[in-house]
C-alpha cells in the first residue's frame, strides 16, 4: 500500500495541491488548491481504488427539486459525481480511480473536473445550499 500512498503524495506535488494533512497509516490525504476553490478534499487510497470526496453544502429542506438539479448537473460533469453521505444531508463530490494503473493524468482529469464543477455550477450550488 505505501508504494501507492507515495505515488499519490508525488502526483499531488506535481500538481501544486498543498497537502494540509495526510496519514499514512490510513493512507489519507486532505488538500487544498484554494485558488480552484477547493478546500479539505479527501483523497483516500483504498485498495484497489483511490477515492477523492469534497464536501459541497448541507442539504437543509429535503425538497425533490434539489435531488433532480443535483442529478442534472450530473450530467454535466466529465469525471465524478454529485452524491449524498450516508445520512443524506450532505452533498458531496466523489469519484473514484483504479490504484493499480494510476497516472498523473488520471489525478489530473479527477482535479480538473471538480475545479471546473464550482466554476461552472457555483451560482446553482449556493442557491441550492440556501
Amino acid at each position: 500500500m505505501d508504494q501507492y500512498f507515495d505515488k499519490v503524495k508525488a502526483y499531488l506535488i506535481e500538481l501544486d495541491y498543498d497537502i494540509i494533512s495526510m496519514d499514512e497509516k490510513e493512507s489519507i490525504f486532505i488538500v487544498n488548491s484554494t485558488s480552484d476553490g477547493i478546500y479539505n478534499l479527501i483523497i483516500d487510497c483504498e485498495d484497489p481504488i483511490l477515492i477523492f470526496e469534497q464536501y459541497i453544502f448541507d442539504i437543509n429542506v429535503d425538497n425533490p427539486q434539489t435531488y433532480k438539479t443535483l442529478l442534472q448537473m450530473n450530467r454535466e460533469i466529465v469525471h465524478g459525481a454529485f452524491v449524498l453521505d450516508e445520512t443524506g444531508k450532505k452533498v458531496i463530490f466523489r469519484d473514484t480511480l483504479q490504484l493499480e494503473n494510476l497516472d498523473l493524468n488520471e489525478i489530473q482529469g479527477t482535479l480538473n473536473s471538480l475545479e471546473l464543477l464550482l466554476s461552472e455550477f457555483s451560482a446553482q450550488l449556493i442557491k441550492l445550499a440556501n
